[in-house]
């Protein structure tokens, strides 16, 4: 009985650490959750999201937004291709910012984003 519940627990446990592996979501999934965080103004899950080379160009970015109302809209990732390890990574939608009831339409298909796995996540280190 304590074998057949230790395997069970074993299995479960691996089941539970694999559900938690963000780099199996593929870098364009890491670049809409960042583009969300940007959104939703998370300044700790964008840096989370950033390597360390670009985590202070992620933060001044959402420093721009802070004064706005922000909405995502549109938003789809995909990858375009690579550059040597690094993803490129190209979004369709559009960011728009409302300031004193005045809107401004910024076009995600603009740049192209870097994401680079060298720790085992898929992390944004660059946009073109």
């Amino acid at each position: 009985m304590k074998r057949a519940t230790l395997i069970l627990l074993s299995a479960f446990c691996l089941l539970l650490s694999a559900c938690g592996t963000s780099s199996a979501a593929g870098p364009e999934k890491t670049v809409e959750a960042y583009l969300n965080a940007l959104n939703e103004k998370d300044s700790t899950r964008l840096s989370t999201l950033s390597c360390a080379d670009w985590e202070a160009t992620a933060l001044m970015e959402l420093d721009s937004f802070m004064a706005v109302s922000t909405t995502l809209e549109g938003l789809s990732c995909a990858q375009t291709g690579t550059d040597g390890e690094k993803a490129l990574i190209q979004c369709q939608g559009k960011i728009v910012a409302s300031y004193n009831g005045e809107l401004q339409s910024f076009d995600l298909s603009t740049r192209t984003y870097t994401v680079e796995n060298s720790t085992g996540e898929w992390l944004v280190c660059g946009a073109q």
